[in-house]
């Protein structure tokens, strides 16, 4: 018999109908079956879903104590700058996104990698004759997170390695890892106002290295690189052939005593994916838009990660048109004051808070020099009730209703993370708190009575 027969089938008084079956050897002619398995629902989640893991809320939603119903909650925790109302962004900005959406030219899809011409408004902001930008080098995100998370897709496999710092945004971890990427910390050292153990650095190289991922200005400590030391970083990255992420979501949030150098700028032989966007310097973590910016003057990423970029960005058609279509406006009307007056904020609270802090017993706060964070070190051996950072904080959530990090979460234990943008008058309470708990927890560690007693 042939393998393959068709059959005719006549339904006597019924319209002629062509009824066709086509049997193929071996597979079952009834719908429904298949051979060696039992039908029966087995849905789970996936390997991907499973190994995505944030230490942030793992953390956080695993603390049971609830705050001092006699005092109001203060949240030291969130790195949202809008949530108490007091750093609204510039009129400018919110005009321009009602521009947008009046002017009706923004509702369908864009490019994946954005609408060309926002593009030229970011690639000709951030341009200068040290690196050189045009369109071609931009990729418009779904804010600064998605840029990383592309990144990272391009330039790792699963398998390979990629080198972040310790303490570091955790959602580097998040997303290497639900890609089933290595992660390496590098130590950042508190004494050297959280410079880079840059030996320590690179003896973490190795064949499998995919990346180097340098965050600066820094969140959780608050720090700012020199541009000395950047050029270190990149002399690193060059010996050893490694391309570099540079997170730079807090580029130019810096304090008058420091200056942001991109790390671009600073090199022309490293290739370099700079991340950026609009969230923090311009008050609008909500509005999603972020960006990647392709440094490459020697031609090392070439065509082939440029490439991969752009099919990357078309997984989820790019970023909202409507913040697209505002973006010339918003980056070249945004009034100089507004920036100022929001540094001249955040380093008032700053050194407010690392005044009041470091006068505590216990405690040794490290000066920040910009971004939104102070990272605050614990010297635990004064006190022995708690375990680690996680408890400290969680007793002084139950006992002052201050919220503040674990730097557990940042995986540099015995430190806390405070966010500096909160109103004044909060931020001074908030200390007042602080104080109150550590004087009544702190002890005298064993030898140092006489220090306790001056």
């Amino acid at each position: 018999m042939d393998p393959y027969v068709i059959q005719l089938h006549d339904h006597g008084n019924l319209p002629s109908v062509l009824d066709v079956h086509v049997n193929i050897p071996g597979r079952s002619s009834v719908p429904g079956k298949m051979k060696g398995r039992k039908a029966r629902w087995s849905v789970r989640p996936s390997d991907m879903s499973n190994k995505t893991f944030n230490p942030i809320r793992a953390i956080v939603d695993s603390m049971k104590v609830k705050p001092n119903p006699n005092k109001t909650t203060i949240a030291l925790s969130i790195g949202d700058p809008t949530v108490f109302g007091n750093l609204p962004t510039d009129p400018e900005v919110t005009q321009a996104i009602k521009d947008a959406l009046d002017s009706g030219k923004y509702n369908g899809y864009a490019p994946s990698t954005g609408y060309l011409s926002s593009r030229e408004e970011v690639a000709s902001y951030y341009r200068c004759p040290e690196a050189p930008l045009e369109a071609k080098d931009v990729i418009l995100t779904s804010g600064c997170s998605q840029a990383i998370e592309l990144c990272l897709a391009v330039l790792a496999n699963p398998g390979q390695n990629i080198l972040v710092p310790r303490p570091g945004f955790s959602l580097y971890r998040t997303l290497a890892e639900s890609m089933g990427i290595e992660v390496k910390p590098y130590n950042l050292l508190p004494e050297k106002f959280w410079e880079i153990d840059l030996k320590q650095l690179e003896s973490l190289i190795d064949e499998k290295t995919a990346c180097l991922v340098v965050n600066n200005p820094s969140n959780p400590c608050g720090s700012v690189f020199s541009r000395s030391h950047l050029q270190k970083i990149l002399a690193v990255a060059a010996r050893q052939c490694v391309p570099i992420l540079a997170d730079e979501i807090y580029g130019d949030m810096v304090f008058s005593d420091s200056k942001f150098e991109p790390l671009a700028t600073l090199s022309s032989n490293v290739p370099i994916l700079s991340c950026g966007g609009l969230a923090k310097r311009w008050l609008v973590p909500g509005w999603r838009m972020g960006w990647i910016l392709i440094h490459d003057r020697r031609d090392i990423f070439g065509n082939e990660i440029r490439d991969g970029l752009v099919k990357l960005s078309q997984r989820i058609l790019g970023p909202c048109t409507l913040v697209q279509g505002a973006l010339k406006s918003i980056l070249h009307r945004t009034p100089h004051e507004f920036y100022h007056n929001t540094l001249s904020f955040l380093e008032s609270n700053a050194d407010l808070c690392y005044g009041a802090l470091a006068a505590i017993p216990g405690l040794r706060p490290i000066r920040p020099s910009g971004a939104m964070y102070l990272m605050v070190g614990i010297e635990m051996e004064h006190f022995p009730e708690f375990e680690n950072d996680v408890e400290f904080t969680e007793q002084l959530f139950a006992e002052q209703s201050v919220h503040c990090l674990p730097a557990t979460c940042f995986e540099y234990p015995n430190f806390f993370r405070v966010v500096i943008t909160i109103p004044e008058v909060m931020m001074l309470e908030a200390c007042s708190r602080i104080q109150e708990f550590c004087e009544q927890h702190y002890h005298c560690a064993e030898g140092s009575q006489e220090e306790c007693d001056k």
